[in-house]
């Protein structure tokens, strides 16, 4: 083992003692006990390792490393510079939510996903069970350390998070924590459960509303002031988030009127597909049919659920034309869980198990699903699913030649820009069912160009909530109840809607200039192989990949 990889893995051990749900819901190491403590003496434990690892492998000589040793110290750089940075924005304190990347929501969602088949899981199980009081003690303690130094969160996210506890407070017999089936071997867990659940973790979900109400609530910010900029040192926090979400260093002026640009050319595209659809090349009537027409709706859930899964079924049979690689697991199609599902995302991806004990699985958001839009369904499938993120994940999963960083790697701008480049990549595979299904992936572009513009106008521009919905309302077809959604997202995650159209359109710059390189000896098949085949890299460093595949191929032919 090479000094890198040694690095890599002293990385990732630090990650996991960070967050020993992490391995846990991976499969890495299901029995591994605890939650992620919130607290600021683990932050600075945290960011003084990290600190450590940057200097020690920045002190490497690249000239010494093979190619993919070369490639995995630039992946551990920018993986620990941008967990320090991440630390250093201190979102915990002032980004309160129901959405899952807040502490209290997303306990609820990612316990159930921890596998519990052995004795062992479920008293790992029970342990992280106990941990939950002391995880929402921090974050309350952190929230109040927040307030004191100015960094007040947005009210409508406050109460937004105490009514998400409050579902989950109104009926103990659908807690999503009892979700897991007790394993053979362990008579007793299902009665410990209930015990630690009645005696400790919903009375400490109650402790924690209470603080967000009577401590919180009361401080928080109003929507006219819903960026980052109204926090202090505001500024300097987006252009590092920007940066981690995007491994880029575009302004944002520069990444605004990148989305400006692309929603003035989606216009043309939905003309000519609108008017074979509607009759009709205007705009905002293409826009009002698609936002009003009752036969673009679902009847139910169930519906949605099938279309999703059938999407999904009639990707999975075209890939090996254009993969050359295709991962041996299916993706499980399930609907968002009731108590998350009304301030969750249209639909979100959850890695399968390293130890197979999990599938990927895509999750259809049907929290009312009559007003969710049809046209979409099949562009989202495409992004969460196949050939998308699951896809790109389970390959990297799959890497095990690689460290597990590698495999692991946690770069916004290639996963989700891989997820919008498999929209795209889905109409030239012919997947989509007709020219309905097309407006909802130029229904989906515009989400994500609309994002470039919406989140640096929240964060880096001082504009109002209201201003970011009215925006989306006038350029975009979605649904309102989902314009709302996303609008609250932003706001709640400064920087992480601007990774997806930053990927996607760096994913085509560097396909074309292989295109252009290789010409007639192009192998579209062997492209997506490399793009896939290195794990989860930062943009630059896939550039760099790409371009040494494409020299040898050319030298080749």
């Amino acid at each position: 083992m090479d000094d890198v990889v040694a690095l890599a893995d002293e990385y990732m051990d630090l990650i996991f003692d960070a967050n020993p749900m992490m391995p846990a819901i991976l499969g890495i190491d299901p029995e591994r006990a605890g939650l992620e403590d919130l607290g600021e003496e683990a932050e600075q434990r945290q960011w003084r390792a990290l600190t450590d690892i940057v200097t020690r492998a920045k002190a490497i000589d690249p000239a010494r490393l093979t190619g993919e040793s070369r490639t995995t110290r630039e992946v551990l750089i920018a993986s620990a510079q941008a967990r320090l940075e991440t630390l250093d924005a201190k979102t915990v304190e002032f980004c309160i939510s129901d959405g899952f990347q807040a502490p209290a929501t997303g306990v609820l969602m990612l316990l159930p996903m921890t596998p519990v088949t052995t004795a062992g899981q479920a008293a790992a199980q029970l342990d992280r069970l106990r941990a939950v009081p002391g995880h929402l003690e921090a974050a309350a303690e952190r929230h109040r350390t927040g307030l004191g130094a100015g960094r007040r969160p947005v009210t409508r996210g406050v109460r937004n998070a105490i009514a998400h506890i409050d579902r989950y407070l109104a009926d103990s017999r659908a807690d999503p924590l009892l979700r897991q089936e007790a394993p053979a071997d362990s008579p007793d867990f299902d009665a410990e459960r209930v015990r630690i659940l009645e005696e400790f973790v919903r009375p400490a979900f109650r402790r924690y509303r209470d603080v967000l109400e009577t401590e919180i609530l009361p401080h928080g910010r109003p929507d006219e002031e819903s960026g980052v900029c109204h926090v202090p040192g505001g500024e300097t926090i987006y252009r590092s988030l920007a940066r981690v979400h995007t491994t880029t260093d575009r302004t944002a002026d520069e990444l605004h009127d990148t989305g400006l640009r692309l929603i003035g050319e989606l216009a043309g595209e939905y003309r000519e597909i609108g008017a074979r659809v509607f009759g009709t090349d205007d705009l905002q009537e293409i826009f009002r049919r698609l936002r009003t027409d009752g036969e673009l709706r679902w009847n139910n859930g169930d519906e949605l659920l099938e279309a999703s899964r059938a999407a999904v079924a009639r990707a999975e049979q075209a890939t090996p034309e254009w993969f050359g690689t295709i991962p041996p697991e299916s993706c499980v199609v399930e609907p968002v869980p009731e108590a998350e599902a009304p301030g969750s995302a249209p639909a979100y991806y959850l890695a399968p198990a390293t130890d197979g004990s999990r599938p990927g699985m895509y999750f259809a958001n049907t929290y009312k699903a009559e007003e969710r839009f049809r046209h979409t369904v099949e562009a989202t499938a495409f992004h969460e699913a196949v050939p998308g993120h699951h896809f790109q994940i389970s390959r990297a999963l799959g890497l095990t030649d690689l460290p597990l960083l590698r495999r692991l790697g946690d770069f916004n701008a290639y996963t989700e820009g891989w997820g919008l480049y498999a929209e795209r990549l889905a109409h030239e595979m012919g997947l989509y069912s007709g020219d309905v299904a097309l407006l909802g992936m130029l229904s989906n572009d515009s989400m994500r160009a609309g994002r470039l513009v919406v989140d640096t106008g929240l964060h880096a521009k001082g504009w109002s909530r209201q201003q970011a919905i009215d925006y989306l309302l006038e350029n975009t077809p979605m649904a309102e109840v989902e314009i709302v959604s996303e609008a609250d997202r932003y706001i709640n995650w400064p920087g992480q809607a601007l990774a997806y159209m930053v990927g996607r359109l760096e994913i085509e710059r560097i396909r074309a200039k292989a295109e252009a390189a290789l010409g007639a000896s192009f192998d579209i098949r062997a492209f997506h192989d490399v793009v896939l085949g290195g794990g989860g890299l930062p943009l630059s460093v896939l550039d760099g990949v790409v371009s040494e595949w494409a020299g040898a191929a050319e030298v080749a032919s």
